[in-house]
């Protein structure tokens, strides 16, 4: 007979002890540990694994590996193909996270209705009945033949029905309401998670049916459970969004089989989530005129050219401390900008506030906003508005100089697109073709830049 023990786990980590403690030692978390029972005997996911398409578990030479598992179909959505690089990879693993009502249901149940045209397509439900499903189902016009219904929350009993029906794809909703029987810990504890996501891995694997989890999101904006079940999946995607904004941003985090610079835009209707084709263009659709720190500038998302707002506030400060409040862009890239401004640009800005924002809820994480950002804090430091038909692009380094970008030729075009005049751009190693209707002006370090867009 099994022998048990109670032990106390923390859910946010998986750090394991004999008592229950209030704050634990490894992640720092209050009050994050709940009651597990373990028992002696091994799970049935110790040593998983899963069948080849041969039927040889054994070692093979790589080049002998057959390559049933690369190919891909759409999932009918551009903007989600685009984030995982293509469409849904047969026999891959994604996890897809958000806050609550960000959208992650509705934007699968979508994909599920335009998949099941083509075939069967099993959605598993943990937390909607059958009826409420066909209700938001309705209403988004995914009511098509092939699409099943199956609400189970125990892995063993999903199992059989992807076996019987075959689908081209399976949804998961959610990861946290699946358990197995074969340890006795409640749905969404560490335990049960971790060996759910693992029984459900090797179905993938050895089926070779693509799976889709929804994970739910802890306060801190991380999925909750262990954080191995991120390193387990093949593919993570974050849903974000402004509160109360009907506009949404699909992330990739992690990804196989494509880039994890990939962005999906899209924007949340009353008959679902519609793709939004030029973001550009939305960021840019409430940009203010003749107002000073207001800057564009272009960077890239994976292969797509994305032109973003930067604002920037300098006010003088009241407190000892200045206030450096970031929005969008990365505190400390931003940090090392005031410095080059200081240092190089002669400003003085250690008295005063200052508050950087991308508009329009984007992120922004490469360094070819470096001279936007620069341009942006200046430009409200001085009280001077930029020409707004100017994009500014480039890198800035620790000298003050302006270095090149990759890309440079689809962020003009884009930029051209919208109607912009005038480009401030690096001053190029060699010829960069301007497309027409654009003005090139090359710079070489941030003093040139000032003088000519803040005079």
């Amino acid at each position: 007979m099994a022998r048990t023990s109670i032990q106390y786990v923390c859910q946010s980590c998986g750090f394991k002890t004999a008592k229950w403690m209030g704050r634990c030692p490894t992640c720092d978390q209050w009050d994050s540990f709940a009651e597990e029972i373990e028992t002696s005997t091994k799970s049935l996911n110790s040593g998983r694994r899963w069948a080849s398409p041969d039927g040889d578990n054994g070692p093979v030479v790589i080049s002998d590996v057959t390559s049933n598992g690369a190919s891909r179909f759409s999932t009918g959505i551009g903007e989600l193909d685009r984030t995982l690089g293509g469409g849904i990879v047969s026999g891959s693993f994604t996890l897809i996270g958000g806050d609550p009502g960000i959208g992650k249901s509705t934007l699968l149940l979508q994909v599920a209705g335009k998949v099941a045209r083509k075939g069967a397509v099993l959605y598993v439900s943990g937390e909607e009945s059958p009826g409420q499903i066909r209700m938001r189902g309705q209403r988004l016009g995914c009511l098509e033949k092939n699409l099943f219904v199956l609400p189970e929350t125990q892995v063993e009993l999903i199992e059989p029905h992807i076996n019987k029906i075959k689908p081209l794809f399976v949804i998961i909703d959610s990861i946290q309401t699946i358990f197995t029987d074969q340890i006795p810990s409640a749905p969404g504890t560490v335990g049960q998670v971790r060996e759910a996501a693992g029984r459900l891995l090797g179905i993938c694997k050895s089926t070779g049916v693509p799976m889709f989890l929804i994970g739910h999101v802890t306060k801190d904006g991380a999925i909750a459970g262990p954080r191995l079940l991120e390193h387990m999946v093949d593919t993570v995607l974050y849903f974000e969004g402004e509160s109360g904004g009907p506009f949404r941003i699909l992330r990739g985090v992690k990804n196989r089989f494509g880039s994890t610079n990939e962005i999906g835009v899209f924007e949340m209707k009353n008959e679902g989530l519609m793709e939004v084709d030029n973001p550009s263009e939305l960021f840019l659709s409430d940009k203010p005129g003749d107002v000073s720190g207001s800057v564009v500038s272009a960077c890239m998302n994976g292969t797509r050219p994305l032109l973003v707002e930067i604002q920037a506030l300098v006010s003088s400060s009241h407190y000892p401390t200045p206030r450096r409040t970031m929005s969008g862009v990365d505190p400390n890239r931003v940090a090392i900008l005031l410095a080059i401004i200081e240092k190089r640009g002669g400003l003085h800005l250690m008295g005063e506030d200052v508050f950087v924002n991308v508009a329009g809820g984007a992120r922004v994480d490469e360094p070819g906003v470096d001279l936007g950002i620069i341009i942006a804090i200046v430009s409200s430091f001085r009280d001077i508005p930029i020409d707004a038909g100017t994009v500014i692009i480039g890198e800035v380094g620790l000298s003050g100089e302006v270095r090149g970008v990759s890309r440079i030729e689809p962020r003009l075009a884009e930029a051209a697109m919208l109607g912009f005049t005038k480009a401030v751009i690096p001053k190029p190693k060699k010829m960069v073709s301007a497309p027409e209707g654009v003005e090139l002006v090359p710079v070489s370090n941030v003093s040139a830049a000032m003088d000519i867009l803040i005079s």
